[in-house]
């Protein structure tokens, strides 16, 4: 009996979680059970996300919070429409071009641009947390920051992700200390299972619960950025009360192109999703990918084709709309993504994958920027159809390992191309004063044929994020897989001229027949973290990504 009685646990389990009311995902549990909490309350998709973000500071402090930034995809039921809240954090006026070159004039190694002051961009989080609740949220303000409250007072337990990046940074931590106050039992980094307890940033999430928006900005919380910036051991720099006061989120026009019967919907820039995911999107949309299926070496190769083109134009064009004009349509116009596709074919590799020249494009050099794996997504949606798809970010591990009252803050400024100029031309990417660093964050809503989402998905992993969404949404799309099975289908990358594919599945056991097709195959770890909620006929699944911690719950 009592046999029989796990296995039926097992197999309930093993179920997509439905909702008709709501359902929500996110890289941490403890995360989801705060959106979970507030769907329960009343609250709406956006009221969800926001407890989701500030839970997400206390558990994941690693990958994203209210010391960095994120941009937010949300489906406003009653009106029909799509908006985006752009919360990327920015460069402080004392931003300079030279900001990452070293006294030679080279750009600086980045094991020496992220850690500490330097490295530190305005926080935008707090104030897409602001936008968002007053355009979209039903509960009060100050009910969101519960969960993470009570999180962070009565404290949790490490996770193993948390744990295993902890060991990872401890090497730099002797200028921390007070990143290791919290962080470390004695000479060395918390273990997985042991408890983190942080009343510095309880009594931050109660100030800003109390005082709104301002209490993060200015006052002691403000204060405390701008001396912990300035006073870091590494790298000290000026972010003054003056950026803090400054700092402004904008909002955007989605960015939306048709694939097949779909409509699928991102991030602008200064995101590269859209823009990247759309544009290998509608490269390989002359092709029957639903025949070729995931088992299919060829159709894995026309994606990696279509992802080799797409981050060509991504490393050249994209920047921040504000400093640089970015040619959005002409990227997305239909001829020239026909003359891109042109250039693919099912039987052999390209032997470059140089940038285009889409319509209304400037001069550009196409230069790397130095965006690391890290980050978060979760999603959210309620029982009257909203729907909020966010990605949350810090940058790197722990961020600039920099501490203030409590939360890590960003080095998100590395997202900067270090070089202003490359072979004489500007770069797009280029550090600049109130400039927003270029980002992969994709988070990304589908519409099916009848208008009404479908699909809600993001990922975290760095430049990765665009790949783990493009095969999720093909995976959807094409193939016909429920969500939870597209997040775990294998993850395909680059580096140089191999390609990478997942080590120990089964796009690693095609490696011969995508070599074949003229391509270096290389089998390594690439681990993802990909959150979605999928709408079906029998009410709204939440999936995560099986490799991760993630958990998606209903209502």
């Amino acid at each position: 009996m009592i046999r029989k009685l796990i296995g039926l646990l097992a197999l309930f389990a093993a179920q997509p979680v439905l909702a008709d009311g709501g359902a929500v995902s996110a890289a941490d549990p403890r995360a989801a059970e705060a959106g979970q909490e507030i769907l329960r309350q009343g609250g709406s998709a956006a009221d969800a996300a926001m407890a989701m973000m500030l839970a997400l500071t206390v558990v994941e402090p690693q990958s994203s919070g209210i010391g960095g930034g994120g941009f937010i995809l949300y489906h406003d039921a009653k009106t029909g429409r799509i908006g985006t809240i752009d919360g990327r954090e920015k460069a402080p006026a004392s931003a300079k071009p030279e900001l990452f070159l070293g006294a030679d004039g080279k750009p600086l190694p980045f094991i020496q641009a992220f850690p500490g002051g330097k490295s530190v961009g305005v926080p935008g989080n707090i104030r897409l947390m602001e936008r968002v609740h007053a355009r979209w949220g039903k509960l009060a303000w100050g009910k969101l920051f519960q969960p993470a409250i009570k999180l962070a007072e009565d404290g949790y337990t490490v996770s193993g992700p948390t744990a295993a990046l902890l060991r990872t940074v401890a090497p730099l931590w002797k200028d921390f200390p007070a990143a290791r106050a919290i962080y470390w039992d004695g000479d060395r980094p918390k273990a997985e299972g042991s408890t983190v307890k942080n009343p510095a940033l309880a009594a931050t999430l109660r100030r800003i619960a109390k005082g709104g928006a301002r209490a993060f900005y200015a006052g002691q919380t403000g204060r405390a950025i701008t001396a912990t910036v300035a006073g870091s051991t590494r790298s000290p720099t000026q972010l003054t009360a003056a950026d803090l006061a400054a700092y402004k989120v904008v909002d955007r026009a989605a960015v939306c192109r048709p694939y097949r019967q779909y409509k699928v919907c991102g991030m602008g820039p200064p995101s590269s999703g859209a823009t990247t995911v759309l544009q290998m999107l509608g490269m390989i949309e002359r092709f029957d990918m639903k025949a070729l299926g995931p088992d299919s070496p060829v159709g894995w190769h026309l994606i990696a084709e279509a992802m080799g083109l797409g981050y060509a134009d991504r490393e050249k064009y994209l920047g921040d709309p504000g400093f640089v004009k970015v040619p959005v349509a002409g990227l997305l116009d239909p001829a020239y993504v026909k003359s891109r596709s042109a250039l693919i074919s099912e039987k052999t590799s390209l032997a470059k994958y140089e940038a285009g020249t889409p319509p209304g494009a400037e001069a550009r050099t196409a230069a790397l920027s130095s965006e690391v794996a890290g980050t978060t997504h979760f999603v959210a949606v309620d029982g009257s159809g909203n729907v909020a798809s966010m990605t949350s970010t810090v940058e790197g591990p722990f961020g600039s390992q920099l501490i203030a009252e409590g939360f890590v803050l960003n080095n998100e400024l590395t997202d900067f191309t270090f070089a202003p100029v490359k072979d004489g031309a500007p770069v797009a990417n280029a550090v600049a004063a109130g400039k927003r660093p270029l980002s992969s964050m994709s988070p990304t809503i589908v519409y099916g044929p009848d208008g009404k989402v479908v699909l809600a998905v993001g990922s975290a992993g760095g430049k990765r994020i665009i790949m783990h969404v493009m095969k999720a949404l093909v995976g959807v799309l094409d193939w016909g897989l429920p969500a939870k099975n597209a997040l775990g289908l294998p993850n395909i990358y680059f580096g140089g001229d191999a390609i990478l594919v997942e080590q120990g599945t089964k796009l690693s056991a095609m490696s011969n027949e995508l070599a074949a097709l003229g391509r270096t195959v290389v089998s390594t770890d690439l681990g993802s973290k990909l959150n979605a909620v999928e709408r079906t006929s029998k009410g709204w699944v939440g999936a995560a990504d099986p490799r991760s911690k993630g958990e998606a719950l209903s209502e």
